[in-house]
């Protein structure tokens, strides 16, 4: 049966990408946010995991005001990568795995949560710059990904709470597959950011370290962190660490802490960054 190994948290900020594609890896102001992630790809190259599921925020380049779904599993053979204005990022197309992610949606949809199925998307920096944080630019991408992409854009997103029992609906799924795989979950997006209005440049490293305090060792807690909290502390789109929750709630209850890493700043974002080993 498939088997999942490990939670991976990370956040997923643009400039990160821009900074890797444009080798200023190891300039003064971007070299502190790579180390950080100098361990977890040495990790991730003897894990070899089979299969990422990897919750993510698209950005307006696969969905927009048009159609806005709140959960969307990409079933598709194969993702590009989206050109968001700037042309395409520099990396490997991504290769999904759709016996399995077909396997989760008929799951997860059973257990009573709707999900939008889609064939055929592009996947932006929110998919990308965790792949490129985790692997480094290969040639190609080591491992299969299922992209899921979470609302957390246009208002109303889902809360903490759904999010983090969805994530256990899917952990059911992934472990009922009849495939012996090595599956990885990762939640993206966060830390506390804000890019607009009068507290643009907001970061709270009081709040997000509590909050990565909780994911870790007290996940049900941080599921009921509501909404409005997420605004106050964390501003604006820091209501992206719901999908790490969707993360948290497919592993165990218990787990053990590999990797912790918290920077700030990453352009106007703290950065966090967790690795969790399943069944701790």
């Amino acid at each position: 049966m498939a088997r999942i190994t490990a939670g991976v948290s990370t956040s997923h900020v643009p400039a990160i990408g821009a900074a890797l594609d444009l080798g200023k890896s190891a300039e003064p102001y971007w070299a502190p946010v790579f180390k950080g992630f100098d361990f977890s790809k040495r990790w991730i190259a003897e894990e070899k995991p089979d299969v990422v599921f990897l919750v993510y925020n698209d950005h307006a380049s696969a969905f927009s005001l048009d159609l806005i779904p709140t959960f969307a599993i990409g079933c598709g053979e194969e993702f590009k990568p989206a050109d968001e204005g700037f042309g395409a990022r520099p990396v490997p197309v991504v290769h999904g795995h759709p016996e399995l992610a077909w396997h989760i949606t008929q799951s997860v949809i059973q257990d009573d949560f709707d999900l939008t199925i889609v064939n055929k998307m592009d996947v932006d920096h929110g998919l990308t710059v965790p792949l490129s944080l985790m692997f480094g630019q290969p040639e190609a991408w080591p491992c299969k990904v299922i992209p899921f992409a979470v609302n957390v854009v246009q208002y109303p997103p889902p809360s903490g709470a759904r999010c983090y029992a969805l994530g256990k609906a899917i952990g059911k799924a992934i472990r009922s597959f009849d495939q012996d795989l090595n599956v990885q979950i990762w939640g993206t997006g966060g830390m506390s950011h804000q890019l607009q209005g009068p507290r643009a440049g907001l970061i709270n490293k009081e709040f997000d370290n509590k909050f990565l305090d909780l994911l870790i060792n007290d996940p049900e807690a941080a599921a009921r962190i509501p909404h409005i909290d997420y605004v106050r502390e964390a501003g604006s789109e820091g209501i992206e660490l719901v999908m790490w929750l969707i993360m948290r709630g497919a592993l165990e209850a218990n787990v053990d802490l590999l990797h912790r890493f918290y920077h700030v700043p990453a352009s106007n974002t703290a950065v966090g960054h967790l690795i969790l080993k399943n069944g701790g």
